[in-house]
């Protein structure tokens, strides 16, 4: 009688504990959308059905501003950071394996491997020393800044795609003494452009949810959504801020989904 292989599908307390995992995630989500229309002020007493803070957060200015500041960032983050995760998965996969190739992945991925806030404090360092020497205090810290940090990000669907394409194709035009330019515009990419676009949109996802980088890094004035929320939080909790979250929610599960049906596109 042939052994039966493991299954942790059928040990004792699989499904309880499966059961008590998704309810502790997903149920504090789930009041969380529900109390968004609460007609009360209260975030913790139901006192009916209303649609009240979301035309309340709409029509709030702070919300407004941040809100366009955040697309905005998230925009330019996820172009820039897009554009250098292509580079560095072409550096690292269509070429020849050389000395130190490991550390270059490590280096590229450094930002998932480091605690958010030891890098928060690095930028926070480094950005300061800048604006002291230039006394400019734009978005463009906050852009690049998050640009860094969502490298890796853009960078893993991007470079999974080049490892999963066949070379054949490439190397034909090669062969038949197209340029590396033509090889990547005529070949390469229009195979890739699935995995460009799962990364961008998963960036822009990071980037439009960043709030510990955005925090230390910013100045004055120069709030995203999260770290407005962030700072309700601390004043006076109204289900305005629920309303906020389940949009930001929606837009998060709606760039997942996506990226996910992208990423399992095939030629």
């Amino acid at each position: 009688m042939a052994e039966r292989g493991f299954n942790i599908k059928k040990q004792t307390g699989f499904g309880t504990i499966a059961i008590t995992c998704f309810v502790l995630l997903y149920l504090p989500i789930i009041l969380l959308v529900i109390y968004s229309f609460n007609a009360g002020q209260s975030i913790a007493i139901w006192e009916g059905f209303s649609l009240r803070w979301y035309v309340s957060a709409w029509g709030n200015q702070q919300v407004q501003d941040a809100t366009i500041r955040s697309l905005v960032i998230a925009l330019w983050a996820a172009g820039i950071s897009t554009a250098v995760a292509v580079m560095a998965a072409l550096a690292t996969t269509r070429t020849r394996s050389f000395k130190g190739q490991t550390a270059v992945f490590g280096l590229i991925n450094q930002p998932l491997m480091v605690p958010e806030i030891v890098t928060a404090v690095a930028l926070l360092i480094f950005f300061a020393m800048i604006k002291v020497a230039t006394g400019y205090t734009g978005l463009f810290y906050l852009i690049i800044a998050h640009s860094a940090f969502c490298i890796p990000f853009a960078y893993l669907p991007i470079r999974a795609r080049l490892m999963g394409m066949d070379l054949s194709l490439e190397q034909a035009a090669a062969d038949l003494y197209a340029s590396p330019w033509q090889v990547f515009r005529r070949v390469t990419l229009p195979q890739l452009w699935p995995g460009i676009l799962a990364g961008a949109m998963l960036a822009f996802v990071i980037s439009l949810d960043t709030v510990v980088i955005t925090e230390f890094v910013k100045s004055a004035g120069q709030d995203t959504l999260p770290t407005y929320m962030l700072g309700q939080l601390r004043r006076v909790i109204t289900p305005e801020i629920n309303a906020i979250s389940t949009v930001l929610l929606g837009i998060s599960v709606l760039m997942v989904i996506a990226f996910t049906l992208l990423s399992k596109i095939r030629n």
